[in-house]
């Protein structure tokens, strides 16, 4: 069998080393983050790439009990009391295209808007509006702008001033950033949510469009462990009941099978 090959850890004997760094050396003096970004990269951020992908996981953490992930997770450890990694688990696998899947979505929007940029020699504005009626005239909905609760989403605004504030801010922020803009004039005011400031920032962080998707994984499950522990210590098992109405057939007799033929 041929062995399996890659670029990301390093097992020896008595070793471990994560893209070339000793796990060791690691653990001494770098972060969480940092190796998050290691191991997705290859190679350990700077202090500003540190700083956004930090605020990116802290920003996707938790969004409270009635988000879907974490309503699934809770209403596993209701009834399950001794396997919490069946409660976490039953809550990433909520996430899914309507739920935290918007980041991915969107940074495939900012991918291709981009190369429509740079292949038809147009300026980012140009490619937003023409991504915005691209959308409308397909009755799609634009991924990472508009939020059910918010009118203005506070995690949105915080991070796309870390990314100036850093340097970072980049070609994804930007389009983006006109795509709220194409949108508010060709459909209606919008603003950029959590998903779309990520899907921006992310892009200009160098990461592919699919860690849209897994950066909220990784920073929800820290959102998830909380509810699952929240829900053994202060809840009793079996507490949640879902309302429930029948919409089905009224009460019926089964029908009298004792004069029909038999074969």
């Amino acid at each position: 069998m041929e062995p399996w090959k890659t670029a990301i850890t390093d097992v020896g004997k008595d070793t471990v080393r994560i893209a070339g760094y000793d796990i060791v050396d690691l653990m001494a003096s770098r972060t969480f983050t940092d190796t998050i970004f290691l191991l997705h990269r290859g190679r350990l951020p700077s202090v500003a790439e540190r700083r956004l992908l930090d605020a990116a996981l802290v920003a996707v953490a938790d969004h409270g009990p009635s988000a879907p992930c974490a309503a699934a997770s809770r209403m596993v450890a209701t009834a399950n009391r001794v396997a919490p990694e069946a409660a976490v688990a039953a809550g990433v696998l909520a996430i899914g295209d309507a739920h935290g899947g918007a980041g991915l979505a969107c940074m495939k929007v900012i991918a291709d808007g981009l190369e429509l940029a740079k292949r038809e020699g147009i300026s980012i504005e140009e490619a937003a509006t023409r991504t915005v009626r691209d959308f409308r005239e397909r009755r799609d909905r634009l991924p990472g702008i508009g939020h059910r609760r918010h009118s203005t989403d506070p995690r949105a605004q915080k991070l796309f001033a870390l990314a100036r504030e850093s340097g970072v801010a980049g070609e994804g922020t930007a389009f983006i950033l006109a795509v709220e803009k194409a949108a508010a004039e060709l459909i209606k005011p919008m603003p950029v949510n959590i998903d779309g400031a990520l899907a921006g920032v992310l892009h200009d962080l160098g990461f592919p469009p699919v860690f849209g998707k897994l950066v909220f994984i990784i920073g929800r499950i820290a959102g998830l462990t909380a509810h699952v522990t929240e829900e053994y210590l202060r809840e009793k098992a079996m507490r949640i009941h879902v309302p429930v109405a029948y919409e089905g057939p009224p009460p019926r007799s089964l029908p009298d099978e004792s004069n029909s033929d038999r074969t």
